[in-house]
């Protein structure tokens, strides 16, 4: 099937899947569906909906991204498939990874999500019990979730933009940041690949400033906690899938070691930080494909 006829059969599935009667029956099927799970999880925990958010965000956050990373790395491994070869932004590197490399950045990223991470999430949980978050046993309103999802979006993009451009400053790269640089074609499981101080203020901060502001329901937190790790992973991968984000725009960043800070783009463009990267062939391709066919230079992929 040809790529343009591929685009139009996907561009109507999204049609039927935003009908405004199909989200409704859909919504009301998953409603029921993850009630009952959440229910599981409130009964496991004692009916103690702080606790269901301990666990929950715990369990979402460490699965999600060696699940996900996981698959990526056997990619990285085996080189397999070879399909995948196609879709590198970086051509030529990582054929196979550096089992060595690798090994050191396994170790890194245990350590930042369980040394680190598991204390960060119990106090969170403090916070919002003093915050008076919503630990109702019900889920929250669709449109709710939805609303507080976008409010999460944009106070990341703020705060990741400044925290991470804080970390090229002269002052803190050389002892802080350059670990994650030293991988200039990331794989996904970099994502976390980073010295605690920043991992703490640049990865983990950002994601939970919103949910405390907003005193979110635990569902809602697990489900942002699960998008934005999908969403580090796929930009750290070092391909560019069909059908998946773009990660060009922070590829780039690991490639030049400047510019292009955020995670959105938003404040890039407002500070002129992206400048260098709109130049470049990587700009033009920094959007998601709906085709197989692989956005890389056939020389590139030769």
């Amino acid at each position: 099937m040809k790529p343009s006829r591929i685009a139009v059969l996907v561009m109507l599935l999204l049609l039927l899947l935003l009908s405004p009667g199909f989200l409704r029956r859909t919504w009301a099927w998953l409603g029921a569906f993850w009630q009952a799970r959440y229910d599981e999880v409130l009964l496991a925990c004692g009916h103690d909906g702080s606790l269901a958010f301990l666990y929950g965000i715990s369990a979402v956050g460490y699965f999600t991204y060696w699940a996900v990373g996981g698959l990526y790395t056997l990619a990285d491994l085996g080189l397999r498939p070879h399909l995948l070869r196609q879709y590198k932004t970086q051509a030529g590197t990582n054929e196979p990874v550096s089992g060595r490399a690798l090994i050191k950045c396994l170790a890194v990223v245990n350590v930042n999500q369980l040394v680190l991470g598991l204390p960060f999430v119990e106090a969170c949980r403090r916070i919002l019990l003093m915050r008076g978050a919503d630990f109702s046993p019900r889920l929250p309103p669709f449109f709710l979730v939805l609303q507080h999802l976008s409010v999460f979006t944009i106070i990341e993009e703020v705060l990741f933009y400044y925290f991470h451009r804080l970390c090229h400053h002269r002052l803190l790269y050389k002892h802080i940041h350059k670990l994650h640089h030293e991988w200039q074609s990331p794989i996904a499981v970099t994502a976390a690949y980073a010295h605690p101080v920043e991992h703490l203020f640049v990865n983990m901060i950002p994601i939970m400033v919103g949910p405390i502001l907003l005193g979110s329901h635990p569902a809602t937190i697990w489900l942002w906690v699960f998008l934005a790790t999908v969403n580090v992973l796929v930009h750290h991968s070092g391909y560019h899938l069909p059908f998946l984000p773009s990660p060009q725009f922070h590829d780039y960043h690991h490639l030049k070691f400047t510019g292009c800070y955020g995670v959105l783009g938003v404040l890039d463009r407002l500070h002129g930080t992206d400048q260098q990267f709109l130049s470049t062939l990587n700009h033009q391709k920094d959007h998601v494909y709906f085709s197989l066919q692989s956005p890389m230079p056939a020389a590139a992929r030769s």
